[in-house]
């Protein structure tokens, strides 16, 4: 059992210290994008295909940043303003009825970086047609890639039809 005391004195017990990286126990590193917004058709209503809507998206990406650092060389790492491009290219790109759906395809392009091991992405809707008061929807799912699944897999190539159609 290890344990360890933080700055405020409080003991901590059966915490694996050798490997706190990304809080995943994996030494991995972050890069957060919080808050891109684009306008999207997604849902099941006719009205929300039609009208449309803004929708906010957060994602976290876990990779090994050192070899990028150590040479200050961008092409070792994933360039966060090419990513956010095309998270947003997806989102304004061919609707679908379910933000799970819209989750899963923003999560296949982070993946799709070579040093990206997992992605974590949050969709938010917060013009959901719900008809009580509430301040936000959001869906969040984590993929690893060493676990993607047939699925993922399938809405790969629509995602890469979905950035090619876009222009980028």
């Amino acid at each position: 059992m290890n344990s360890i005391t933080d700055r405020r004195g409080v003991e901590s017990t059966d915490l694996d210290v050798t490997n706190l990286g990304s809080g995943h126990g994996d030494g991995l590193d972050r890069v957060i994008l919080r808050g891109l917004r684009a306008r999207g058709r997604h849902g099941v209503l006719a009205a929300e295909r039609e009208l449309g809507q803004e929708f906010i998206i957060d994602v976290t990406i876990f990779l090994d940043t050192a070899p990028a650092a150590a040479a200050d060389d961008l092409t070792k790492t994933v360039h966060y303003g090419e990513l956010a491009e095309r998270l947003v290219d997806v989102v304004a790109g061919d609707p679908v009825d379910l933000i799970e759906t819209l989750a899963q395809r923003l999560a296949d392009v982070c993946l799709s970086y070579a040093p990206v091991q997992r992605a974590q992405v949050s969709v938010h809707k917060p013009s959901a047609p719900i008809p009580v008061p509430f301040e936000d929807v959001i869906v969040t799912i984590t993929r690893d890639k060493a676990t993607i699944g047939t699925a993922t897999r399938d809405t790969r190539g629509r995602v890469a039809a979905a950035v090619e159609g876009s222009g980028s």
